[in-house]
């Protein structure tokens, strides 16, 4: 079952945004990589230089920003109230709305790579990647240490 379909079982309200991706990739840097310089984000290899390289979640991969990891990640995403958030992938300009996301947990993206959600304040981030198991998954707040 697909992403989209599954939430919907779940009663969340799910608005599909074309092309929002590439906005809200950079909202998320301005949010949550905006302490480091372009020269520390590119030995990090935060942008997309060739194939093993260019994941926003680098930040934390490479602990550049305080995070949970792991099963710590995801009960620190399930507690996490969501009422409103936007979905969107690494490597995709398709992005989702998810509204009455009280439901959501992190057992929903089991399924998804290089996936991140975010509240609508981009106050905290979850976010599930290609290596899950080596490489996350990973939570963290914007501000607040976690």
């Amino acid at each position: 079952m697909d992403l989209v379909s599954l939430l919907e079982k779940k009663k969340v309200k799910v608005t599909e945004i074309p092309k929002w991706g590439t906005y809200l990739r950079k909202q998320w840097e301005d949010h949550f990589a905006n302490h480091l310089s372009d020269k520390e984000k590119n030995s990090i290899y935060l942008y997309d230089e060739d194939g093993c390289c260019g994941y926003l979640w680098h930040v934390f991969s490479w602990e550049k920003k305080q995070c949970l990891k792991e099963e710590q990640a995801d009960l620190a995403f399930n507690k996490e109230s969501k009422k409103f958030c936007y979905v969107f992938y690494q490597h995709s300009n398709d992005a989702l709305i998810l509204e009455k996301a009280s439901s959501l947990n992190a057992d929903d993206f089991l399924n998804e790579e290089d996936v991140y959600v975010v509240d609508k304040e981009f106050k905290w981030t979850y976010m599930r990647t290609h290596e899950t198991g080596w490489c996350g998954p990973y939570f963290s707040r914007k501000d607040k240490t976690i």
